[in-house]
């Protein structure tokens, strides 16, 4: 079954739908690439992807352990370059004030993250820096 379709609606702005729940995601290419920045751009997915799947895998882990993660939030920033323009870093910050948890439970968590899908599909030329505030 297919994932997602995308199409390309003009003015460097895609429409993509999600197959299965129908959900509809709108990218727009930056102000620094010719784009209006109307709209999170393809490197900003990326960023975002990497963020979520940070988050989903130890919610999947905490759920089991029962510890409560929710409320933790992750701050992004993504930093390009030019010749080739490609995203050279992508910086996180994942925190949550008041976290109940064990140091053990605490660095099991910051593994998972550091592990997650995403991060580990990314290129070695992609710097990732974690930063943990819990």
């Amino acid at each position: 079954m297919t994932t997602l379709t995308t199409v390309y609606l003009g003015g460097l702005r895609t429409e993509s739908t999600h197959t299965r729940s129908g959900n509809v995601l709108i990218t727009d290419a930056p102000v620094d690439n010719n784009g209006k920045g109307e709209a999170f751009s393809p490197t900003d997915l990326v960023c975002t992807a990497l963020s979520t799947c940070m988050l989903t895998t130890m919610g999947i882990w905490a759920a089991r352990e029962g510890v409560d993660i929710s409320g933790m939030r992750t701050e992004v920033i993504k930093v390009m370059s030019s010749n080739p323009r490609k995203i050279a870093e992508i910086q996180v910050k994942l925190s949550q004030k008041n976290l109940v948890a064990t140091n053990d439970q605490k660095e099991k968590l910051k593994d998972i993250a550091l592990h997650c899908p995403v991060a580990l599909s990314l290129h070695d030329s992609v710097k990732q820096l974690v930063e943990f505030d819990f």
